[in-house]
């Protein structure tokens, strides 16, 4: 999803949050609708006879107040979903716990009206975690634009509001996320220990151009998962991901090509020594064992893929919630082979449950 990807809605939702459901529906396959009128039942998941809690890392909501001051307003189609819309979606897929992120939008602000957009949100954000605090916690908003503002940000948002960590995007108006500007953000996600959730923002460079346009939404398609494969790239390659070791990173969709292609990032090493200064403490291809990745890459092999190359402690389980490119994350996991059903547990929440501090 890109920036401007905030899609239409039903109801207004707990603590002035815009649940978007985009046409998703509550069903998954095989789960049908609970009688009119009925509640529906939460769907149980269940490994190697053992219930299990499930966790959602990817999953966004917005705030239409701050979204306001952007200038931004609801399409005229927009209705604001109650949050049952959301805990029944939920229920039916078999997701006990939603991380809730919202996609930056607001890089382009200047600092007054940064500081009241992250303001808003993530006092929002709180709001609806507490609300339901079974099921939903929050990642912060930071204006990463003004790197000093993200870094008490941040901070406030995690030991104030009791958010988990923050959401970014691949990229600040054109500047790496491996930029030394932003190197006193990285530094306080260190040592707060806590999570940070990389989801991409497109490539405006590539999109002031005729290269992704035409059939096939290619901005999305392509161009979402090659923004995170240049972000990741270059905190590899510049060394951020060495001065900041204890990190705590986690790349939307799969990490994007990256996991796919890796060996070439160490190929090019030896291929063109004198383009990569022989500063790096490993290879770039064991940087991705240091990362963690969604779980969002569509087939069974590709996820086992995806295991092989990170390691499957790094995976975690993603919907994208509400846009519609999957509602069977559950059953991707537990249809991928080569998985012991202990790797199944910790892809399904329980890592991600510790990376987030869910007790």
């Amino acid at each position: 999803m890109a920036a401007s990807d905030f899609c239409e809605g039903t109801g207004r939702g707990a603590a002035g949050l815009a649940f978007v459901p985009c046409g998703l529906s509550s069903a998954t396959p095989g789960h049908a609708h609970a009688p009119a009128g009925a509640p529906a039942r939460r769907r149980e998941v269940v490994v190697g006879g053992r219930r299990v809690r499930t966790v959602d890392i990817h999953a966004h909501c917005g705030v239409p107040e701050a979204m306001a001051l952007m200038g931004l307003t609801p399409a005229p189609a927009l209705l604001m979903a109650d949050v049952s819309v959301r805990l029944r979606a939920m229920d039916a897929q078999g997701i006990d716990v939603e991380a809730l992120s919202i996609n930056p939008y607001w890089y382009a602000a200047d600092r007054d009206v940064a500081a009241e957009i992250i303001r808003i949100q993530n006092e929002k954000l709180a709001e609806a975690c507490a609300a339901n605090p079974e099921r939903f916690v929050a990642f912060a908003t930071v204006a990463l634009q003004h790197p000093d503002l993200a870094v008490r940000q941040l901070e406030e948002g995690v030991n104030k509001f009791g958010l988990r960590g923050a959401a970014v995007g691949g990229s600040v108006n054109g500047d790496e996320l491996a930029d030394a500007r932003f190197h006193p953000f990285w530094a306080k996600a260190e040592q707060l220990g806590v999570l940070i959730f990389i989801h991409p923002q497109g490539t405006a460079e590539l999109e002031r151009t005729t290269r992704l346009q035409g059939n096939g939404v290619l901005t999305n398609t392509i161009g979402n998962p090659l923004e995170t494969t240049i972000a990741l790239s270059h905190l590899i390659f510049e060394g951020t991901l060495d001065r900041f070791p204890g990190l705590k990173i986690c790349a939307a969709h799969g990490g994007g090509y990256l996991p796919s292609y890796a060996a070439r990032s160490d190929a090019i090493l030896t291929t063109f020594p004198e383009r990569c200064p022989g500063t790096l403490k490993k290879k770039p291809t064991e940087y991705l064992r240091q990362l963690y990745f969604d779980s969002i890459v569509f087939t069974p092999e590709a996820l086992r893929h995806l295991a092989a190359e990170t390691g499957p402690g790094r995976i975690v389980m993603g919907t994208d919630y509400p846009y519609p490119w999957t509602s069977t994350s559950v059953d991707h996991i537990l249809a991928t082979p080569g998985l012991s059903d202990e790797e199944r547990v910790a892809m399904l929440g329980g890592t991600a449950a510790t990376l987030l501090g869910i007790a």
